[in-house]
């Protein structure tokens, strides 16, 4: 599974409020039109709150 490009994957998260949890990551994403290697990336994030974008980017990223 390859990594989204970070600015596409805020793109796909703008609306987001946070501290957000996982699923709400997901649904923006959904709402955004994220494609399907991006939708399984933020899927396979860990279940807890995230405090903002970077938090989310780091995550991803490694």
């Amino acid at each position: 599974m390859s990594k989204p490009n970070p600015i596409e994957l805020q793109k796909y998260l703008a609306g987001v409020d946070y501290p957000a949890q996982r699923d709400d990551l997901v649904r923006a994403a959904e709402r955004n039109g994220a494609d399907d290697g991006t939708l399984d990336v933020v899927r396979g994030l860990p279940d807890r709150s995230y405090d903002g974008p970077s938090g989310v980017s780091k995550e991803i990223g490694g």
